[in-house]
């Protein structure tokens, strides 16, 4: 028992000072618009806590350095902070804010986006290897869910950090990037949520025929669909594809489209070109008060209220 407790004690400190220097780093490197020189790596850093903005995911990990962050979709709830990941392994309508940050102790986050491409490379070479690759979800279970959170492992913190601290070496950043990319991902694959990194790079998951309606729906969100006919066009039985798309995105095929349409009404009233109903109108609602109903509903203002208020203030979509 004093071995393991030791392991312990070993592991929190490596922990600690991995944090500690991912915290300078990303003070240090952060830009207003989170990108950095690294293809598809992100910085974050938030002075306050906001309010719950409306945004996509996209798929991606990402950890918090410092602070606690909030996103929600459906009637789930993720919670995560100093020390934790969360992935995204599909492109999700959220809401999300930090919840815990300060002008002298920022919120500070990296984010990686997760390219198929890549996780299909890892996955094929792990499964050619001799030794056994992960193991694979049965084809019968539920897909796993679209977003998750889990405790950075000090060897997956480690790979960040090695990632962030490229941005002081410009020299080596596009040989060593991509190494270290793949090594994060391999990280992923071999942790608590690995089923659903995994699944991103196989082209015949339940994740990517879900994704693929998550495409559609999004491309073509003030357009009616029969559910039947969207899961014929995925390759799936209704039943499996309500089952699959609901385990993954927590919403109904209609639920996620009137999520779609309420973000993108949000966005037509910020820019206010249009007025209440023509805004309805082109994001696919026939009638005006069941549009400002839902509205109300989910933004908690009805929208001609609300888009006074962004026009006030933008930051706050």
């Amino acid at each position: 028992m004093g071995a393991i407790a030791e392991d312990a004690r070993r592991a929190s400190l490596r922990t600690g000072a991995l944090l500690a220097e991912l915290r300078a780093l990303i003070a240090r490197h952060a830009r207003p618009d989170e990108t950095t020189a690294i293809d598809g790596a992100l910085l974050s850093v938030a002075g306050r806590p906001g309010e719950p903005r409306a945004s996509t995911t996209g798929t991606v990990m990402a950890i918090i350095a410092q602070g606690e962050k909030r996103l929600a979709i459906g009637d789930r709830v993720y919670d995560y902070g100093p020390g934790q990941y969360l992935v995204a392994s599909v492109d999700l309508p959220i809401t999300g804010h930090y919840t815990h940050a300060a002008a002298d102790e920022p919120a500070l986050g990296f984010g990686l986006v997760l390219r198929p491409s890549a996780i299909a490379s890892l996955v094929l070479d792990a499964d050619a290897a001799p030794a056994s690759p992960p193991p694979r979800r049965a084809r019968s279970a539920p897909a796993p869910p679209g977003l998750g959170v889990a405790e950075a492992s000090p060897e997956l913190l480690d790979a960040v950090v090695r990632m962030v601290r490229l941005l002081d070496s410009p020299g080596d950043r596009d040989v060593l990037a991509p190494m270290i990319e793949r090594e994060i991902v391999w990280r992923l694959i071999n942790g608590p949520l690995g089923e659903s990194v995994r699944q991103i790079g196989v082209a015949d998951s339940s994740l990517t025929h879900v994704s693929r309606a998550v495409r559609w729906i999004t491309e073509h969100y003030n357009k009616p669909f029969r559910v039947e006919d969207l899961a014929r066009a995925c390759g799936m039985s209704t039943s499996a594809f309500h089952r699959n798309f609901h385990a993954i995105t927590a919403l109904s095929p209609i639920q996620f489209q009137k999520q779609i349409r309420l973000q993108k009404s949000r966005l037509l009233l910020l820019t206010g070109a249009d007025d209440v109903a023509t805004v309805g109108y082109r994001v696919g609602y026939d009638s005006t008060s069941q549009f400002s109903r839902e509205y109300r509903r989910q933004f908690g203002l009805p929208p001609g209220r609300d888009a006074d208020r962004l026009r006030a203030g933008p930051g706050t979509v």
